[in-house]
């Protein structure tokens, strides 16, 4: 078997006024809902409350999951009907997806909090070293336009 095989990914907008522990009921319902249709989740990945690109049911905002899984194809209608039905769901949408299987990204706060701040040192360090060479070259470019007195031998 090939290292490329055929996926889904179905991204769905839940309302932006739903409390998270319910936001966790609904991911776990869609789960537990496509094992069932007999589908194999991949990944399931809440990305958070962010800003609509355009008013959905006088929505500006919604909270984005991401769902990764695989499957015969014929669940997708019957998931994406339940997501129809709901009145928590504003939009989805299902791609079919060819490439290496998404692996899950595990999820310690620890670690990301300490990669975040290395990555924030690495940018900062990276800033001043790129302003050090810009004054650099400002003060070559300002010696090379510099007039100098050139005094010439005076013959007598």
């Amino acid at each position: 078997m090939t290292d490329y095989q055929i996926y889904y990914e179905t991204m769905y907008i839940l309302r932006p006024d739903i409390a998270e522990d319910e936001v966790s009921n609904h991911i776990d319902k869609y789960n537990k809902l496509l094992e069932e249709l007999g589908g194999k989740i991949l990944d399931s990945q809440m990305r958070g409350k962010r800003r609509l690109a355009y008013q959905i049911s006088k929505h500006r905002e919604g909270i984005y999951v991401q769902l990764s899984h695989q499957g015969d194809g014929q669940h997708i209608s019957k998931i994406e009907k339940a997501m129809r039905l709901s009145e928590d769901v504003i939009r989805y949408m299902t791609v079919k997806q060819e490439g290496p299987l998404p692996t899950p990204k595990s999820i310690n706060k620890g670690t990301n909090q300490t990669e975040t701040k290395n990555n924030e040192n690495v940018d900062t360090t990276n800033k001043q070293e790129s302003e050090s060479k810009k004054f650099d070259s400002k003060e070559k470019i300002d010696s090379s336009n510099s007039t100098k007195e050139v005094k010439e031998p005076v013959e007598t």
